[in-house]
């Protein structure tokens, strides 16, 4: 394993050793979320697996510091946390705007000569897919609305007035990041591309998932469909582990 450097735990959260694992995962939440969305993961596939996630800026222990409000430059800086840990062959994974984050960081790393085993991209829609959205313009009331319609949150933490309060800067600055991306026009990756959505997601239709095969250069591309909306994670996240599972045993 790669030995940590100044700022990789700031960024990096590994939740179970690994030390003799073959393969790494790097988990990429959603906006707003947190590292630990991902412990799960960590939980069942350690320790044959090395499980990063990503803690963003401007949440949890990093809260003081200032969210980002561009997918490109957030993307530009977890590729250089990133750039230090190619010693094992690495999986990309990324949940809604960590999708589209992932695809960012996938780009980046064969620019630099490293291609990942695998892009898992999970509830968003093909980066060449736009709307026009401004969710991130609205008051707090209107954003927690939104949160609250897509059941990303918890309803305890939704009904604590103080952990909203804190939670609110970086959810509207992932937002800002998600809404406003484009990516660049034709770009594509050479890695495989696995795409998972919920067969109720209002965010992502079949059509949007299915759009993701324009981004890989690679014969191997698969949309897998659960029950469930928008966070079909949480709700399926059994049979998620297990197709990870698949996913490193080949």
């Amino acid at each position: 394993m790669s030995k940590p450097f100044p700022g990789h735990d700031l960024w990096c959260r590994r939740y179970r050793p690994a030390d003799t694992a073959a393969a790494r995962l790097v988990c990429l939440p959603h906006a707003g979320g947190p590292a630990s969305f991902f412990l799960p993961v960590a939980r069942e596939l350690a320790p044959l697996v090395d499980v990063v996630s990503i803690q963003y800026p401007g949440r949890q222990d990093r809260r003081a510091e200032t969210p980002l409000t561009d997918l490109q430059a957030l993307a530009d800086q977890v590729y250089a946390v990133l750039r230090h840990q190619m010693d094992l062959p690495l999986t990309l994974f990324g949940h809604s705007m960590g999708a589209s984050l992932a695809f960012e960081v996938a780009l980046r790393m064969e620019a630099d000569g490293h291609t990942p085993v695998r892009l898992f991209a999970s509830g968003r829609r093909a980066p060449s897919v736009f709307r026009e959205e401004t969710v991130h313009r609205m008051d707090d009331a209107g954003l927690l609305a939104e949160i609250r319609r897509l059941n990303g949150t918890s309803s305890l933490v939704l009904d604590d007035a103080e952990l909203m309060r804190a939670a609110l800067p970086a959810l509207r600055a992932d937002y800002q990041a998600a809404e406003l991306y484009r990516a660049l026009p034709g770009a594509t990756v050479n890695c495989p591309i696995t795409v998972l959505t919920g067969d109720r997601d209002p965010k992502t239709s079949l059509d949007d998932a299915h759009a993701w095969a324009r981004h890989t250069t690679c014969d191997s591309f698969e949309v897998e469909v659960f029950p469930g909306g928008h966070f079909f994670l949480t709700e399926q996240a059994d049979d998620v582990i297990k197709l990870l599972r698949r996913h490193f045993r080949r």
